[in-house]
């Protein structure tokens, strides 16, 4: 029978510093998934983690070797979650719309393969049983028409709407290209006004519709930042991050108050950059 599932095909991006990984952070995307499905518009299917480079230059950012390892490790149940260390293994800090190019031809590439393996002429075997009297076609031609690509939406808390509205940590041609050719899914905690946000932007207006509001009615107030002050006054973090995760974190005794010096005094990676560029109004 012909697949008759037409719904568009999603694929989820979270960029960030994963400086550790935690439950909210896999609960964004199970939040933004179920959402996104519920719709009957949309099928999720796959998420990706991507951990920001060391050059990002972050106060407290441990090594990016570390943060993949613990994302690994966090997602090695999931079957749909993967880990990828494309934008951390890059010398200099990217910017996030370099991270969704780089996914984005990644899909077309691996689509384009697909569908050209797809495609292959039956051989002679196959056209013989098509002509035979009540035999069926080959299974290829049997096979409903590939769906479209994919769409690629950034995965982000009310944070990121947040932040573009800080002086030269976006570049604005960035916001207008995230929001206008993939989208985004934000998932707001109670209390946030991530609408406030969109209203007072116009960039953001203009292209709403393409920014999905996940409101997340089930409180949960973890974040990395506490997380790593727990550690650094010796509490337990269990049940606030994967246990191999805490596990891992234990081995290589990370999160001390030596690691939460690190690039102290150092300006972030993308206001060193704009601060030397003109910014487009």
């Amino acid at each position: 029978m012909e697949d008759s599932d037409n719904r568009t095909e999603v694929i989820l991006l979270a960029c960030g510093s994963f400086n550790p990984i935690t439950n909210m952070h896999l609960r964004l995307f199970e939040l933004a998934r179920d959402h996104l499905q519920e719709t009957g518009k949309y099928k999720v299917v796959k998420g990706i983690i991507s951990p920001v480079g060391d050059a990002y230059l972050k106060k407290g950012l441990i090594s990016a070797s570390h943060r993949l390892a613990m994302a690994r490790l966090a997602t090695e149940n999931s079957d749909w979650l993967e880990v990828d260390d494309w934008e951390s293994s890059q010398k200099e800090w990217q910017e996030t719309i370099n991270v969704l190019r780089y996914h984005h031809q990644k899909l077309k590439h691996s689509y384009s393969a697909n569908s050209m393996e797809d495609a292959q002429i039956p051989n002679k075997t196959s056209r013989k049983r098509k002509r035979a009297a009540g035999s069926q076609l080959p299974v290829r031609m049997n096979q409903p028409k590939r769906k479209c690509l994919p769409q690629l939406k950034i995965l982000c808390g009310t944070d990121l709407l947040e932040s573009f509205a800080v002086p030269s940590l976006w570049k604005p041609e960035d916001i207008q290209e995230i929001v206008s050719k993939h989208g985004m899914v934000c998932v707001t905690r109670l209390g946030n006004h991530a609408q406030k946000f969109i209203y007072e932007s116009d960039t953001l207006w203009k292209h709403k519709e393409n920014i999905d509001l996940v409101e997340e009615w089930i409180t949960n107030d973890i974040s990395a930042t506490k997380i790593r002050r727990a550690l650094r006054r010796g509490q337990s973090i269990r049940y606030l991050v994967p246990d191999l995760v805490q596990s891992y974190i234990k081995q290589h005794n990370l999160y001390t108050v030596e690691t939460e010096d690190q690039n102290a005094g150092i300006v972030l990676a993308p206001l060193q950059r704009y601060a030397q560029e003109p910014i487009k109004n």
